[in-house]
């Protein structure tokens, strides 16, 4: 039987585990960032891509701060730098290490977008590249998202060849099953229709027989008169 000091230990151990729950909840709920589903994206040398960026707050913000960094596979830097004055204003860019980059997002109706178009793409470029987000207001909470770019000589044409063949496929097997249950109604009908047909012809030749042997047709035979 546990003892009472057994039953301390087992509250001091609730309670703390309370205690931390409430530090992180709060957190769970607060600031996040995203660069969206894809965690990868490709594009073609020489062209323009776009690095999506969005971030959340469940408590508001005021001079957020934001700043990209590139890793790739020998060089780390930081692309922009900016901050974002209050839900109404839009970023506000302080340092930005490459020409070729646009900073294209807005804050404004809630969009809270952080994005930046890198132009002129080189094969170079390909790396991670991580969107970083700190807010004041939440005690300079910070997150980050990243996404892997990947710069290519042509983009691979996708065939659908087997999906068309697959989806052929499954429309002939669907429609065949409706054709076998319509042809499975039709001769049921028919059916019905010929039983019904050959049930009247034989109540009819019932009737006519009965006839020309000089009897109602109502009645197949007559009782003889009872003797007194």
């Amino acid at each position: 039987m546990p003892g009472a000091g057994d039953r301390g230990a087992a509250g001091t151990k609730w309670l703390g585990a309370g205690i931390l729950g409430l530090f992180l909840f709060p957190v769970s709920l607060s600031l996040e960032v995203s660069v969206g589903k894809a965690t990868s994206i490709y594009a073609v040398n020489g062209t323009e891509v776009l690095l999506p960026c969005t971030f959340s707050s469940c408590f508001g913000f005021y001079d957020l701060g934001f700043w990209w960094v590139y890793n790739g596979s020998d060089t780390f830097r930081i692309l922009i730098n900016g901050t974002v004055k209050n839900e109404k204003s839009d970023p506000k860019v302080h340092l930005k290490t490459d020409d070729r980059i646009t900073l294209v997002g807005s804050t404004k109706e809630k969009m809270n977008n952080i994005s930046f178009l890198l132009k002129d793409l080189d094969f170079s470029d390909t790396g991670k590249y991580t969107c970083h987000v700190k807010n004041p207001k939440e005690k300079n909470l910070q997150h980050e998202a990243t996404i892997f770019l990947q710069v290519v000589d042509k983009l691979e044409e996708v065939d659908n060849m087997v999906t068309f063949i697959i989806l052929a496929v499954v429309g002939g097997v669907i429609g065949l099953l409706i054709f076998i249950l319509l042809v499975k109604k039709l001769i049921t009908f028919i059916l019905k229709k010929t039983q019904e047909k050959k049930k009247e012809c034989l109540v009819s030749s019932s009737g006519n027989d009965n006839t020309e042997n000089g009897l109602p047709a109502s009645k197949a035979e007559e009782k003889p008169p009872t003797k007194v």
